[in-house]
């Protein structure tokens, strides 16, 4: 029965109907939820359907319940997991089980505390942390995930030089508009709110240099932010491409010396 289960949990047995229908049932849920999230916060509809979407909360709660607690009790199944105390907790540390317990833990907090009502409404938008579900049941978003964690040493390198970037900009700016504008420019911390718009070429226009040589600085920060910022694009773009020829391969045999050779196969699933 544990197999069974297992099986119809796990979004990679396209085959099993149980599986793919559980699957889809659980996608429509969650988008459900957070289309009952947004319209919650329009006070009339609110108000004319507020028991229908309090029911709505039961049941998703109660499946998202049932659909945590069998997980915990299958991942015994997996041989990282294999211990059954241990195991479970590990699974249990695990980002994908901390969503799928963040989205159902506030539902049952106001059974055992006394909580205010407006505290009450926050805890409810912890339901929209089941949209970070889906990535189980997404290969696209299985797919970024796996390029995200291919890329992150080059991601994290450009991330370190963009904060050295906004650190160096936030101080020099600072130095040039302070005796100008004391208020605007008060401090290094303070000056980061105009670098941020500046490199990023958002430019609200609530905080911006008076001074030429400011004005200069400004300009030439926002050419470098435009170059910073889409260099993560570019990483990512190049992840993407490298997954998607790893996926577009086929291990193939030589029949003459026996060796492993990748075939290019094209959307078919023909060979090229």
């Amino acid at each position: 029965m544990k197999q069974r289960i297992s099986e119809i949990l796990e979004p990679q047995s396209k085959n099993n109907f149980l599986s793919r229908s559980f699957n889809i049932f659980i996608i429509s849920l969650i988008l459900l939820n957070v289309l009952a999230v947004a319209l919650e916060t329009m006070r009339g509809v609110s108000e004319l359907y507020a028991d229908s979407f309090k029911v709505f909360e039961w049941f998703s709660m109660v499946v998202f319940s049932i659909e945590y607690g069998l997980r915990v009790w299958t991942c015994t199944l997996k041989p990282e997991f294999s211990s059954p105390i241990k195991g479970r907790i590990r699974y249990m540390l695990t980002p994908s089980a901390i969503i799928d317990l963040v989205v159902v833990i506030p539902f049952y907090l106001p059974f055992f505390f006394n909580m205010d009502l407006r505290f009450l409404r926050v805890l409810r938008l912890f339901r929209l942390f089941a949209l970070f579900k889906m990535a189980r049941y997404s290969q696209s978003l299985h797919l970024f995930k796996t390029v995200l964690r291919d890329t992150k040493e080059e991601l994290f390198i450009v991330v370190a030089a963009t904060m050295g970037l906004l650190v160096f900009a936030s101080g020099v700016i600072y130095f040039i508009e302070n005796k100008a504008q004391p208020e605007a420019f008060s401090s290094i911390p303070a000056a980061m709110w105009w670098a941020v718009s500046t490199m990023t070429t958002v430019g609200y226009g609530d905080v911006y240099p008076i001074t030429n040589l400011g004005k200069v600085f400004g300009g030439f920060i926002s050419m470098l932010g435009l170059g910073t910022f889409g260099l993560p694009v570019g990483i990512i773009a190049y992840g993407f491409i490298e997954e998607l020829q790893k996926q577009k391969t086929r291990p193939f045999e030589c029949p003459h010396c026996g060796k492993g050779v990748d075939i290019p196969i094209d959307r078919r699933g023909m060979q090229r």
